[in-house]
């Protein structure tokens, strides 16, 4: 029997780890939730514990993209995301390659700036 090498073997994340993923607070998570039914996480029946997917994580993260980035309102996001799930999906994607590649050149742009 092989060895996996899929490093991403978690199956769950609990609300604190999402929150902290996606960079708003748990209270927002949960609001989220409320407001647009595509985000439903799995919650325990007696403990009351929620526990999110990759699935429920990227969706998440196109949530923040839609509004916390591009200025929109959450009516309007979730309209979107209900329309259009895969462009929301890659629109993410790309805002988040795109945030990666700034700090890298801000990053180059500090180490050339101390060369002088």
């Amino acid at each position: 029997m092989a060895l996996s090498t899929n490093k991403n073997l978690k199956v769950y994340y609990s609300i604190k780890e999402v929150a902290k993923i996606v960079g708003v607070t748990e209270s927002t998570l949960r609001f989220w939730e409320t407001e647009i039914t595509q985000l439903k996480p799995k919650i325990l029946p007696a403990s009351r514990i929620r526990q999110y997917t990759v699935e429920d994580i990227d969706l998440a993260k196109n949530i923040y993209n839609l509004v916390k980035v591009r200025g929109f309102k959450l009516s309007a996001a979730k309209k979107m995301i209900s329309a259009n799930r895969t462009g929301t999906d890659r629109s993410a994607e790309v805002m988040a390659t795109l945030a990666s590649v700034k700090e890298e050149l801000q990053l180059l742009k500090r180490q050339l700036g101390g060369l002088s």
